[in-house]
């Protein structure tokens, strides 16, 4: 399977409720995909709003022939940096996350390791105004072997339709 093939795999899990955008992504990015979720409370009526909050996730896939160290460190501080600059902490501002997600023929060692031990977060006005994280997985597409970050302990299950064969 190809790197191209196993993304459009990956995207068919973003899909029902992310917008992806293949066309214009950030650079050095192969896509992109934005989850926006706006929520209020009312109470009895809508003009007694009680609560309003904004979750984003922005979701980076990159593809990489080949991912050693010094490769991650440049995704790794693009991604970030691309979506901490989208942050808007404003009243009502609950979150926005972060996701990388590296598709590779060959996932080096020393990567592997840099991946585990990655951890990114920033609050806002100590939280009130919110919080970023960061999830960050790496898979191997040959062979399925995969590395991520602790808040990305759960991103393998969106890369389980890779694994499999058709």
């Amino acid at each position: 399977m190809t790197l191209e093939e196993a993304l459009k795999r990956v995207l068919r899990s973003f899909q029902t409720y992310y917008n992806i955008d293949l066309e214009n992504p950030a650079e050095p990015f192969a896509a992109e995909a934005r989850f926006l979720s706006h929520d209020t409370q009312y109470f009895l009526m809508k003009a007694a709003r009680i609560a309003e909050s904004d979750s984003r996730e922005y979701v980076f896939f990159a593809l990489e022939d080949q991912l050693d160290a010094d490769r991650f460190e440049q995704l790794d501080a693009a991604a970030w940096s691309t979506g901490m600059a989208r942050v808007e902490p404003a009243a009502g501002h609950r979150s926005t996350d972060v996701i990388l997600v590296i598709l590779t023929n060959h996932l080096d060692e020393d990567a592997m390791q840099r991946i585990r031990s990655r951890k990114h977060y920033q609050s806002y006005r100590f939280g009130l105004r919110g919080w970023s994280n960061y999830r960050l997985i790496a898979m191997e597409i040959p062979t399925g072997r995969e590395a991520h970050n602790r808040l990305g302990r759960d991103l393998p299950r969106l890369l389980s339709n890779v694994r499999q064969s058709d």
